[in-house]
């Protein structure tokens, strides 16, 4: 994939931005993390380069004068919020983000169940992380927050809350997914200190949008796209207008909410050291870009991307129209259509041609590889199968399953496993290559090119297994679906 930013110089800089941040508070910087710390994977994706652990990367140059607090909503704990990316419960991938954390030499030293009102279930993974030796803290729901200001900076606000005691001088303050009070955890901490005579800053570092792009940049209208769900809209920051006459990017929850932090500021310190939500945030990505044509085209193929997310989650019946009408008005105003993805128009009209659902991938080089749904293969299996040939220059006549390898899974998939369904999935076939390729020199040279797959995009005529789609994710593949179900 043609790169468009420059991963080391983000290493560089934006850990030397946050050192400057923190010698601006004195003893401690609360450092809340928008986004995923760990695996961003929207942002390596609109940012051909960025690796999805960069910030985790970053941090690492830091690492001996910072800490960790993971904060989880009791509300998604009751609920049993999964994260959609990867499949698992906010609970689960907090303890697996805390591994993945401490395994590369971070300090997690406790976590925040927030919004806790008593929840059984909180109190219950509280108990859990007590046994594994975790320190845990209860902040509590507070009434009319965040407008009621008088009781929020009060004890019977955020002085009901557990103190969280901490050690080093940066505090970066994360969690799983959105909406977990991440903010109100870092101001929390800030009344907390101050009463204990603690010099105490906070910062946020949002990855999007990039405040030093345009407004309609494709990068910010990708980032609005994958937050429809959440209702966020990208605007002009007010404030930062007004006290500097400079133009900036941000969300309309951080603005909206401005107004009630400088209040929460003046009540803490006296005084608001930020004069817009633009200046609390500490992001370097906009400076790193080394190739903005590159980026402008991956963001592009995201906004396409999540229209298709959705619209596959409205035929599921998990989402309503607003979300998928959102994206649309956004690709709208950014001219785009699907048929700006090539990989939709070369798997539409594979179908056409054949009548039987297809899919199509895009190859690093531009190369276009289409397949057909057969009697034996579903249109995912026959293209990885087709790809693979492709980049091993094996001829497209040349068959690596025979078929009489075939009907025996397929034999025992419709009698002994009662499915419906005969044609082998992505999973199947690529355990009768590994199989063949034993024996079979072209089965190891197909096999051999799956990492070249990474980065690549499909789009599917017809909405792939739970199966196919989690194989073309393993295999870091973007994939795009009709929201048209297999029959």
């Amino acid at each position: 994939m043609r790169q468009g930013f420059d991963n080391e110089k983000y290493l560089k800089i934006q850990s030397e931005h946050i050192k400057k941040r923190i010698e601006k508070f004195g003893d401690k910087l609360y450092l809340e993390f928008g986004g995923k710390l760990y695996d961003d994977n929207h942002a390596s994706r609109v940012l051909p380069g960025f690796q999805p652990d960069s910030k985790l990367k970053m941090l690492m140059q830091l690492k001996d004068d910072c800490e960790i607090i993971m904060v989880i909503s009791a509300k998604d704990i009751e609920k049993n919020k999964v994260r959609s990316d990867l499949g698992i419960t906010y609970d689960m991938d907090l303890l697996r983000l805390r591994e993945e954390f401490e395994n590369r030499g971070l300090l997690v030293s406790s976590v925040v169940i927030t919004h806790f009102n008593g929840q059984a279930s909180a109190k219950a993974y509280q108990e859990k992380l007590q046994r594994l030796g975790i320190k845990a803290y209860y902040h509590y729901t507070i009434e009319g927050y965040p407008n009621n200001v008088a009781l929020i900076d009060s004890d019977e606000g955020f002085g009901k809350n557990d103190y969280v005691e901490t050690t080093r001088p940066l505090v970066v303050v994360t969690a799983p997914g959105p909406g977990s009070g991440k903010m109100a955890v870092c101001l929390s901490q800030l009344y907390q200190e101050h009463k204990r005579g603690i010099k105490a800053g906070y910062a946020k570092f949002e990855t999007f949008p990039i405040w030093n792009l345009p407004l309609r940049h494709p990068l910010n209208t990708a980032y609005e796209a994958a937050t429809a769900d959440l209702n966020d809209v990208n605007m002009i920051d007010p404030f930062h207008l007004e006290a500097y006459g400079e133009t900036a990017v941000n969300y309309n929850r951080d603005i909206e909410i401005f107004p009630v932090l400088n209040a929460l500021f003046e009540g803490i310190y006296g005084e608001n050291p930020y004069k817009s939500p633009t200046d609390m945030g500490v992001n370097m990505i906009g400076s790193c870009m080394s190739d903005e044509d590159a980026c402008c085209k991956a963001a592009s193929n995201e906004i396409i991307r999540r229209y298709y997310a959705a619209l596959n989650k409205m035929a599921d019946g998990s989402c309503n129209d607003s979300e998928v009408n959102k994206i649309a008005l956004l690709m709208k105003q950014a001219k785009l259509s699907t048929d700006d993805r090539k990989t939709t128009t070369a798997a539409k009209l594979r179908k056409e041609e054949s009548g039987v659902p297809s899919s199509a991938i895009e190859l690093e080089d531009g190369t276009i590889i289409t397949a057909a749904t057969s009697p034996l293969l579903g249109p995912s299996a026959a293209l990885i199968l087709n790809a693979t040939k492709h980049l091993a220059g094996i001829d497209h006549k040349v068959k690596l399953l025979p078929q009489e390898l075939i009907e025996p899974i397929q034999h025992t998939k419709l009698t002994y496993l009662h499915g419906n369904n005969p044609r082998l999935h992505t999973d199947e076939v690529l355990v009768a290559l590994s199989i063949l390729s034993k024996e079979d020199p072209n089965c190891k040279k197909a096999l051999e090119k799956l990492p070249l797959l990474k980065g690549c995009q499909v789009h599917s005529t017809v909405m792939l297994s739970e199966v196919d789609q989690k194989i073309f994710k393993k295999l870091g593949v973007e994939l795009t679906c009709d929201p048209i179900k297999k029959k």
